[in-house]
């Protein structure tokens, strides 16, 4: 019964770490890129941590639980944090990319063609 409770309780923390990652790699206000990058990859790192004792909360060796025999790689949160590191850096790398082509194309684009529509 605890041990269950163990396991959502972290498996919970690892959702958050994993949210916070990801609003410090979009949605920091003001921030430029590199310091966007740094933040970014410092909570990837934390989220990381938090889901690797996840991760070995979910294979503790105990005879009530039926994950104990689990490779650490196949547990719910390592898996988790392994689709959400490489969504997020997909999706970062993508919003850097579009921003750039935004900055780009702003001379070409004025204040009076926007008007006529």
């Amino acid at each position: 019964m605890l041990l269950e409770l163990f396991k959502a309780a972290s498996f919970f923390g690892s959702i958050l770490a994993l949210y916070q990652a990801s609003i410090f790699a979009f949605f920091v206000p003001g921030a430029g890129w590199r310091e966007r990058l740094l933040l970014a990859f410092l909570r990837l790192a934390f989220a990381a941590w938090v889901c690797l004792v996840s991760g070995l909360v979910f294979t503790f060796p105990a005879r009530t639980n039926p994950e104990r025999g689990k490779k650490l790689s196949s547990t719910l949160p390592v898996r988790l944090f392994m689709w959400g590191s490489v969504c997020i850096v997909a999706l970062f790398f993508c919003s850097w990319y579009l921003t750039g082509l935004a900055q780009d194309a702003a001379p070409f684009i004025s204040n009076r063609t926007l008007q006529q529509f």
